[in-house]
């Protein structure tokens, strides 16, 4: 369909002539609608010669277009009508010339990446030389640098938890001989691993009672006996009225032993 022969009088506006295109193709505003994209409210205010909804001349072209195109209407004809009535299409903005342009707009520095590949390889060879250089000279067992300035490599140092709390020195004759004859002295020292103590005297009087942390001692002192019981035997070493009692018992096991003045016993 095309108006474009039409007198001036005669021909529909351009909402009129989409509307009535539309009628004739048989299509409804929702089919319009859906093939288009255009909003059903803008497509009814359109076909109303209302372009108040469009956002400016340029959106109003391009959705006349569109529905003109959906309808097989030339739109080339309705685009003129709408710029004759809408006064016109904006004069284009002139260009600036090329040598403007070129001096206004500055060509940016593109990166370096050629003396940037060549910086890292040096950096890569460098270091393998250093690495190679260092690693020959470790395995030749000998300094870096010869003469008197050569350091000594640092001799390894030992993890603190494979190192082993020093053991209690045994007692000479001489603390043998100071301790009374008339009571019983008992030394415990938890010296492979933490043990559970209580001591009591003869009596059942509680004299010590708690946990030995591994390294820890603790000297019991009465005067007629004192039982004691040992939570985890195999790690206490004991000494008794300055003697060391042997093989009390083994890691994790309960003891319970007794001892009076004068030489150890079992109890």
């Amino acid at each position: 369909m095309s108006i474009g022969n039409s007198p001036e009088a005669d021909r529909p506006s351009v909402g009129a002539a989409l509307q009535q295109a539309r009628i004739g193709a048989g299509l409804t505003v929702e089919e319009v609608s859906a093939t288009t994209r255009v909003r059903i409210p803008l497509v009814q205010a359109i076909e109303q010669d209302d372009f108040s909804r469009c956002g400016g001349d340029v959106y109003a072209r391009g959705h006349i277009r569109a529905l003109a195109h959906a309808v097989s209407l030339d739109a080339r004809p309705l685009i003129d009508r709408f710029d004759a009535e809408h006064g016109g299409r904006p004069a284009p903005t002139p260009a600036a010339p090329l040598y403007e342009a070129e001096r206004i707009r500055s060509e940016p520095r593109r990166p370096n990446w050629t003396a940037a590949m060549v910086a890292a390889i040096v950096a890569v060879v460098g270091f393998a030389g250093f690495t190679l250089f260092t690693g020959g000279d470790k395995s030749s067992g000998g300094p870096i640098a010869a003469g008197d300035n050569a350091k000594q490599a640092p001799a390894p140092t030992r993890h603190p938890s494979t190192i082993k709390p020093p053991l209690s020195p045994e007692p000479s004759d001489s603390a043998v001989a100071g301790l009374p004859k008339d009571k019983v002295t008992i030394k415990v020292t938890a010296r492979d691993g933490q043990s559970w103590i209580s001591a009591k005297d003869a009596s059942g009087k509680l004299l010590e009672d708690g946990l030995l942390k591994k390294g820890e001692s603790k000297t019991i002192t009465d005067k007629e006996r004192i039982d004691l019981v040992l939570g985890n035997a195999g790690a206490v070493q004991l000494y008794v009225n300055g003697k060391e009692v042997k093989e009390i018992g083994h890691k994790g096991t309960v003891e319970r032993l007794s001892y009076t003045p004068g030489d150890p016993q079992a109890g």
